[in-house]
């Protein structure tokens, strides 16, 4: 079961930091038109979008994948707990297949959230609010997408959903469900609370850059140090307030 994690995790790295962060030719995926990009202070033509059904469904498989890489290795740990909570209900059968399905189910809620993020690029990026490499074009997109970070990190919903992630224990004892179709309603439920917990996070790739390596790795750290560590509550707090600062920031700027 470890191993089928570590696979499924590098193969979705692999192809977030070579083919998105590194080779993909933005241009190819994004269409041409008119826009705007801002560039050591100066404003500069850029192309926006027009996208065909091809290219959509390739920014679908890209945000994905990519949630699929930031996401399975904060979530391993459940998913292995509930591996062994099947070997031992059923002890005569493999965990696999219900194991399987729990991953499944987590997967699936994000492939939901990574339509939700398709078509909100696609909005930002006919609004001239994206450059081609899909990173945010103006101080109050990115300002805003920080400041809403921030607060979100300091609400009880977010609270309520990193409690739920860093203590999986509960969940999966009381609300068992046996079957591999209870199994994937069990990672779905798990998933939407992980998607609670790290949604607004995922938006700041916009602020970032989409395609920025640097900084997916970057939030995939903050991620599992938020979910793993002995403190992660106390780290949610503290980055949402240094988000709110950095917002201010850059609305000054």
């Amino acid at each position: 079961m470890i191993g089928g994690l570590v696979l499924i995790s590098a193969l979705a790295w692999a192809y977030t930091i070579a083919g998105v962060g590194l080779e993909m030719n933005a241009h190819a995926v994004t269409g041409h038109a008119g826009g705007a990009t801002q560039i050591s202070g100066e404003t500069m033509a850029t192309p926006a979008i027009e996208w065909t059904l091809a290219q959509a469904w390739a920014m679908l498989a890209m945000w994905w994948i990519m949630m699929v890489a930031m996401m399975l290795p904060s979530a391993a740990p459940i998913i292995l707990l509930a591996a062994e909570l099947n070997r031992r209900s059923r002890a005569e059968r493999a965990p696999f297949g219900a194991t399987g399905a729990f991953a499944g189910g987590y997967l699936l809620v994000w492939l939901f959230f990574s339509i939700v993020a398709v078509a909100a690029q696609y909005a930002l990026q006919a609004g001239g609010l994206l450059s081609p490499m899909m990173q945010g074009t103006s101080k109050y997109l990115t300002g805003s997408l920080l400041f809403a970070a921030g607060l979100w990190q300091l609400t009880p919903v977010k609270r309520a959903c990193l409690r739920h992630c860093r203590s999986p224990v509960e969940f999966l004892t009381s609300c068992r469900r046996s079957g591999n179709k209870g199994a994937l309603h069990m990672g779905a439920a798990h998933g939407i609370y992980c998607v609670g917990c790290c949604w607004i996070l995922m938006a700041l790739l916009f602020a970032g850059g989409v395609m920025n390596p640097y900084w997916i790795v970057a939030l995939t750290l903050y991620v599992l140090l938020e979910k793993l560590f002995p403190r992660g509550e106390g780290i949610a707090r503290i980055a949402g307030a240094a988000l709110i600062v950095s917002a201010l920031v850059v609305f000054s700027g």
